[in-house]
């Protein structure tokens, strides 16, 4: 049996880790509102407004990054296979924590958000970059 390399074993425990946190986000597509509600205000950004928008957009990210956490978690089986998607979504995902950052900055979020937000994106971007290209054709010895 061929052991997996260290950078292998650590792109994919990377992948699932992160993975499996965007899963937890199925919650908020159908939390309730109410949840939503006090969230919001624990985290000191006021009253959440009740328009039909809101609600939309709350439920409709928290499912798109529940279908990035899966995806995550099946590239991870075969990183060798996958390596042109996994750079896609390295590469994406470090520019998507930049966007984050300029964004989370101008819509006046707290700062502990600003900076806990949109770095950590772009490093995990840029880590799922840096661990690929560490990989190569015998990265992947099956499923794991």
């Amino acid at each position: 049996m061929q052991t997996e390399p260290p950078t292998a074993t650590a792109l994919k425990l990377l992948l699932r880790v992160v993975g499996s946190s965007a899963l937890f986000a199925l919650i908020f597509v159908v939390a309730p509102e109410a949840w939503m509600v006090a969230i919001h205000t624990e985290l000191g950004l006021g009253r959440l407004p009740d328009a039909p928008i809101v609600g939309y957009l709350a439920r409709s990210t928290s499912a798109f990054y529940a279908i990035e956490g899966g995806l995550f978690w099946v590239i991870s089986f075969d990183l060798v296979r996958y390596r042109p998607v996994v750079r896609y979504l390295g590469a994406t995902t470090a520019v998507f924590g930049v966007v984050l950052l300029a964004v989370d900055w101008l819509e006046g979020l707290p700062l502990s958000w600003v900076l806990g937000e949109g770095p950590f994106v772009c490093l995990f971007g840029l880590a799922i970059l840096w661990l690929s290209a560490r990989i190569d054709d015998g990265a992947s010895a099956g499923p794991a």
